[in-house]
């Protein structure tokens, strides 16, 4: 299912063309309010039988959109992921698997990959390959880094603080019966799933959720400032509006592992980091030029938190290199290896800084809006009748 969230480049005209789509009659059931349906398309090719587009209008964010399909949704379980994303074959599978083992789990998050990079055949991966030494290969090591480790240990816990929104699998009506996903949210991943455990410890339900270590999906990440800007400036905007609308959930115990573990870990750890560090660096520097820094100490210091880190990075490009792999070449690893030496230096302060300005729109309420993403960074490669290959981007 796509939803044509009111789009203004064509994109429901490619649709058409492309998928031989035609309206069909449905009585729309609006479960979740949102922006107004317009119509339902179903493809007359019987390659693309199962799928259905909803057209709406714009509802500003991607929970709108989201919330338009769950009306439509008829499974008992569904998968939330962006256009630009690619799934692998076994997606569905490997997530729908802890959904039959147990019945007490609510939402499956899998692994995602970068997909900036790679060679793209007919909407499969054929030839994984790490993004050039630019903004998006530091993005493939945080993303390892925040999957592999930080996922799967808080998942150990039952105490994950979000499901991606790049790629997920809820139960429908649990997720409908909660109101569907925050219209407003700029952080909905995180949004949906607190809602989801405020629901079940509300009514005393057991809950689980889960993230498996396969990669169910590649998807594309900003590959220029401009759009690594509008991204991280509205994901700080999501996580600070997110703690508002939940405040009552921090160390509340009926919440569990979510109310007394998780929402104070993302407060202090999460929230609070970007402004302490900023607030630090600006501590540091007045006492470097008032003759104020011990700085034998300053650099022990500094070292430790540096290697710290690094190591922390090294043990997953490591780890994944012996159980994946994800990359066919050892030499794409060594990038790997090399951005995570400069991640703190390059790229860090700027998702510092970008965190700061998400969070500063949000306090001063200044006007949100969702944003593009381009499609750059990727080689989409397609044949042609003929056998010829040719380059398709569909935006949607």
């Amino acid at each position: 299912m796509i939803v044509n969230d009111g789009s203004k480049d064509k994109t429901l005209e490619k649709l058409i063309e492309n998928f031989d789509l035609i309206q069909v009659p449905y009585n729309y059931i609006e479960k979740i309010h949102t922006q107004p349906f317009r119509r339902l398309f179903k493809s007359m090719n019987p390659e693309y039988s199962k799928l259905v587009v909803v057209d709406k209008e714009n509802g500003g964010t991607k929970a709108d959109a989201v919330n338009a399909g769950l009306n439509v949704a008829s499974y008992p379980y569904f998968i939330n992921t962006d256009v630009d994303c690619i799934l692998s074959k076994k997606a569905i599978l490997h997530c729908v698997i802890p959904f039959i083992n147990d019945k007490d789990v609510i939402a499956v998050s899998g692994i995602m990959s970068v997909a900036n990079g790679c060679h793209i055949d007919h909407c499969e991966i054929t030839e994984p390959y790490p993004p050039k030494f630019s903004l998006p290969l530091f993005q493939t090591v945080e993303y390892m880094r925040s999957f592999l480790v930080g996922k799967m240990g808080w998942s150990s816990i039952n105490a994950m603080h979000n499901v991606s929104g790049g790629y997920g699998m809820f139960k429908t009506q649990t997720c409908i019966d909660v109101g569907g996903y925050g219209y407003d949210s700029f952080a909905e991943d995180m949004d949906m799933l607190w809602r989801l455990v405020t629901y079940s410890c509300d009514f005393e339900k057991k809950y689980k959720v889960i993230q498996i270590p396969q990669t169910c999906c590649w998807t594309e990440v900003p590959s220029n400032l401009k759009i690594l800007y509008r991204q991280r400036t509205r994901w700080g905007r999501g996580l600070i509006q997110t703690f508002v609308n939940h405040r009552r959930l921090f160390f509340n115990k009926k919440y569990r592992q979510l109310g007394l573990l998780t929402i104070p870990y993302m407060f202090f750890f999460e929230l609070l980091a970007p402004i302490i560090e900023f607030i630090g660096l600006i501590v540091l520097l007045y006492l470097a030029f008032t003759g104020g820094v011990n700085w034998y100490t300053a650099w022990i210091i500094f070292g430790a938190v540096f290697v710290f880190n690094f190591l922390v990075s090294i043990t997953i490009i490591l780890y994944d290199w012996l159980v994946g792999p994800s990359y066919r070449k050892l030499g794409s690893y060594f990038k790997l290896v090399l951005a995570a030496i400069l991640e703190p230096f390059i790229y860090h302060p700027l998702i510092v800084v970008f965190s700061l300005i998400g969070y500063g729109n949000y306090l001063f309420r200044k006007e949100a809006k969702w944003g593009e993403m381009s499609r750059e960074g990727i080689s989409n490669k397609m044949n042609d009748a003929n056998g010829k290959e040719t380059i398709k981007n569909y935006g949607i």
